[in-house]
């Protein structure tokens, strides 16, 4: 392997690091800012705590998790519109107002839905377990 490219793929790999870095410090900024995203992440762990009680199954896991990473990006990207929108247009716009809205509006219909699944995987058990 040539020096040159030893030197690129040092440079690629940092490259790479550096976009893991800058990502994991937007999901800690949305985090330590956003009340909302406060609320999905306590919400989850909720919900993974009620699931190893009720011992929940592998693929009543999995759904769990694809939502709990929809819920969450979602919630990112309703942060990172915001914000862009706040930057673009700092004075009240009703066209910013609405773009706002509706990716707000995004993660609400995310949240029910999940909201939704989570009663189908859970209530049945909860239920079994009340009236055994």
């Amino acid at each position: 392997m040539k020096l040159e490219n030893k030197e690129e793929i040092k440079t690629e790999t940092k490259k790479i690091v550096n976009s893991f870095k800058y990502a994991l410090e937007g999901i800690k900024s949305s985090f330590g800012t956003e009340r909302n995203m406060k609320i999905h992440i306590i919400i989850m762990l909720f919900v993974i705590l009620v699931g190893v009680l009720l011992k929940i199954s592998v693929y009543e896991w999995l759904i769990c998790i694809v939502l709990f990473g929809m819920v969450i990006a979602g919630e990112l990207f309703n942060t990172a519109i915001e914000t862009v929108v706040d930057i673009a247009m700092p004075e009240k716009n009703e066209k910013a107002k609405i773009a706002k809205d509706i990716s707000a509006g995004a993660v609400l219909v995310l949240s029910i839905v999940s909201a939704v699944i989570g009663i189908i995987i859970f209530v049945p058990k909860i239920l079994y377990i009340i009236l055994k």
